[in-house]
């Protein structure tokens, strides 16, 4: 799967499988479902469905560019089970700094939805949402993201999505 792909789950909420954070559709547009296979951000295959909200785009100024605004709403659904989750958007704030060296710092405020690949720091699958502080460096070369540091609740979506009901 691209980092493009990874890129758009992030900024749904912000979405950032290992960084969903790509353009997604305008505001109330319905973005196309991103199936994720098993074992990439979950034990299980994973769908995300997701309504676009607004955000905007300021930068590159500084080798900095920041993307704030509502975000996205979310649906994720376990494709074994059929159970689903809805999270509503509740606002993020995205910070991308080129370090010049080939790779970015990526400091994600507020509502994030982060997706660890295998390949990234921590290895995954895994899907969390943070909703606080996340700082993570993103490897342009090799693509692999490595979580840095985290403040605030996480919320794993895999497990609640393994959760048998009642």
């Amino acid at each position: 799967m691209s980092r493009l792909i990874r890129r758009c789950a992030a900024a749904a909420l912000g979405i950032v499988v290992a960084g969903l954070t790509a353009a997604l559709p305008s505001a109330a547009a319905p973005a196309e479902p991103i199936v994720l296979d098993p074992g990439i951000a979950c034990a299980f295959g994973l769908q995300i469905d997701g309504f676009a909200g607004d955000r905007e785009i300021r930068g590159p100024t500084d080798r900095h560019v920041i993307m704030a605004g509502k975000g996205f709403n979310l649906t994720f659904t376990n494709l074994s089970t059929g159970k689903s989750l809805t999270l509503d958007s509740n606002g993020s704030v995205q910070i991308k700094k080129d370090n010049g060296d080939g790779t970015q710092t990526v400091t994600n405020l507020g509502h994030n939805v982060i997706i660890l690949f295998p390949t990234d720091v921590p290895a995954g699958p895994s899907t969390t949402l943070y909703v606080g502080s996340v700082v993570y460096t993103v490897d342009r070369a090799s693509g692999v993201f490595t979580v840095k540091t985290h403040s605030g609740t996480t919320t794993d979506i895999c497990a609640a999505l393994s959760q048998r009901p009642g």
